[in-house]
């Protein structure tokens, strides 16, 4: 087999070449990439004591990543006897450092007669790239020990090293060595150190290599410009972007999306003007096409609620890809609105036979859990058990929550108790389930299991709890929760957490109490707070306590006409019609506007339609 390969190869050859010598032929079979024809030869034909034929065709072997091939040349040169060479061997390393195997890289190292920079820095760099950081480390200093100096490219791959792990400590003593050596000015080596400064966290000190640089390429303005936007310095980043355009340095698709994440962080208004001239820049700059790029302008626009461009941008895209996909349904999720755009969105995806993680499957999860789709959050349940045997954590908590809010109280217990690990979000699920569907009872049961089995309640779970006591009539359940939260678990209540404990006495006709607790409390009422004392008093005909929370409500909130409303019924129940009328007056003459009711209901074209039911 190998003999006709051999004739084959010969007869490739023209007339010229084959008078030519061996190692001109092999040569030219590895410029043309013909890795099969240069192994023929070299294997078949006797070759002097040249390392730079093989040396070739293990380059050649690393750029086809022909592992194999490249092993096999190895086996070659130790069974033929092929003399060792520091360069020869340095390329075997190399090679084998490229084929992640640095355990042959290491032992081809320990076997070389003589090692210069060349070889110490092939096999710093394979660790380095491997992700063994310490190990490269590890060979900088024994390197050092020994006296070898280090080159631009050992500087780089043992900055990358120490950038990996976090190593500030050798990293600055090897930036003090860079500042002695000949390669100070490198503009490689002042890139990697620009780039360890930065992705350390230290800006300042990164700002001072970048700007003592005599020239400045574009890796070094992008990893500026990336770290400041990581770092969350989005004002320093965007400066720098206009900087490096008026250097005449045109950006990137990296810069560009390094840019839009720092200018997402910049608030809402702010943010989405620096969004719409980066949008500008891009078309201008030819990247409009990229899906990189417009993947980037999506999820950008989406986390300045700008859905309507987001959605504009994502329609444009010729390659849709399931980031943007998900970045954009995941927005619609957050804004609670525009369900059938999502829902739509959604059946694109899966009607191309596009993959569907689990936090697009959560985020339609909550759709249906805030517009009460039961049928599609049922359907959404079989797909997410179609694609995870096991649901995750998230899965099942999202599941929890959508089953609660339609009203399955049963079907979220019975996706809670075949949960395979829970956490306190999945506990504090369950227990906010029951106290809104009027099971305080349950909802207290779960929150002892919490804590026998090992789970630190937060004050969200608490909140979740004492907000069931207060509409289950639980008062010394109530008051028991509370004191545990402060006491034993050393949360500072909140102004919710306050809100319904005193709701928890007021429903319960404990009045005085109520206003006692707020006189006590250590932060300003809030007007939900007086509310639920309003709406107390007004229950249980206390006149001189509602006065006293009616007024506090109108100087916090003078528009809102539900105080008014409320205190003018609880006029009208003392038989006080005058002051009644009054109180009424006032929402007529201020023109108060009073917020209407809604319920909603699937019809057969719409996913889900809102219908007033009139005025609270």
């Amino acid at each position: 087999m190998m003999n006709r390969m051999y004739i084959n190869v010969v007869n490739w050859l023209t007339p010229t070449s084959q008078f030519l010598p061996l190692k001109s032929s092999i040569e030219s079979l590895c410029n043309a990439k013909k890795l099969t024809e240069a192994l023929i030869l070299a294997f078949h034909n006797p070759i002097e004591a040249d390392y730079t034929i093989f040396s070739n065709i293990i380059q050649l072997c690393i750029d086809l990543k022909a592992h194999k091939r490249g092993r096999l040349v190895h086996s070659h040169l130790i069974t033929t006897g092929f003399p060792s060479n520091v360069h020869l061997g340095t390329k075997l390393i190399i090679f084998y450092t490229m084929s992640n195997d640095m355990v042959s890289a290491r032992k081809m190292f320990h076997k070389l007669p003589e090692r210069n920079v060349v070889s110490w820095t092939a096999l710093l760099s394979g660790y380095s790239r491997n992700g063994d950081s310490q190990e490269a480390l590890n060979m900088f200093v024994t390197m050092r020990r020994e006296g070898v100096r280090a080159n631009q490219f050992t500087y780089g791959s043992v900055l990358r090293a120490c950038t990996s792990v976090s190593c500030m400590t050798l990293g600055k003593q090897i930036q003090g060595c860079i500042q002695k050596s000949r390669f100070v000015d490198n503009l490689y080596v002042q890139s990697a150190l620009v780039d360890f400064n930065s992705k350390c966290g230290e800006m300042e000190d990164a700002f001072c290599v970048f700007e003592s640089m005599a020239e400045r390429d574009l890796v070094s303005w992008n990893v500026m410009i990336s770290g400041y936007a990581f770092r969350g310095y989005n004002i320093d980043a965007f400066l720098l972007f206009r900087w490096m355009f008026r250097q005449g340095i045109l950006p990137d698709c990296f810069t560009l999306g390094s840019v839009l994440r720092a200018s997402v962080g910049g608030g809402k208004y702010d943010g989405l003007a620096k969004i719409s001239m980066i949008h500008g820049c891009i078309v201008r700059l030819g990247y409009g096409s990229y899906s990189i790029i417009s993947g980037a302008l999506v999820d950008a626009y989406v986390k300045c609620g700008e859905l309507a461009n987001a959605n504009y941008v994502y329609k444009k895209m010729q390659n849709k890809d399931r980031i943007s996909c998900t970045a954009l349904i995941t927005g619609y999720a957050r804004e609670g609105k525009n369900s059938s755009e999502c829902l739509e969105l959604f059946c694109q995806l899966h009607r191309n036979h596009r993959e569907i993680d689990s936090i697009i499957l959560c985020s339609m999860i909550n759709i249906c859990a805030n517009t009460a789709s039961l049928s599609l959050g049922r359907q959404l349940h079989a797909i997410a058990i179609k694609y995870q045997s096991t649901l995750d954590v998230a899965m099942s908590n999202a599941l929890v929550d959508m089953y609660a809010k339609t009203g399955e109280i049963e079907d979220a217990n019975n996706v809670f108790q075949h949960m395979t690990d829970k956490n306190v979000i999945s506990w504090t699920s369950m227990i906010s389930a029951y106290g809104v569907h009027g099971r305080g009872v349950d909802a207290v049961s779960y929150f002892k299991k919490m804590e026998c089995e090992g789970f630190e309640p937060n004050d969200i779970t608490f909140l979740s709890l004492l907000f069931a006591c207060s509409h289950n009539g639980l008062t010394a359940e109530g008051w028991e929760c509370f004191s545990k939260m402060v006491k034993k678990y050393k949360i500072v209540p909140r102004d919710e957490h306050y809100s319904c404990l005193v709701d928890i006495f007021a429903r319960s006709g404990c009045l005085n109490e109520s206003y006692d607790l707020i006189c006590r409390m250590n932060i300003k009422p809030s007007a939900s707070l007086w509310g639920s004392v309003l709406g107390a008093c007004s229950i249980y005909g206390n006149m001189d306590l509602g006065k006293v929370a009616a007024r506090h409500l109108c100087n916090m909130e003078p528009t809102n006409a539900v105080s008014y409303v409320v205190l003018a019924s609880m006029y009208s129940a003392a038989g006080l019609w005058d002051s009644a009328w009054k109180a009424r007056d006032v929402v007529q003459t201020r023109r108060l506007p009073k917020d209407p009711g809604y319920s909603l209901f699937h019809s057969g074209n719409d996913m889900v339609a809102v219908l007033p039911t009139g005025y609270g």
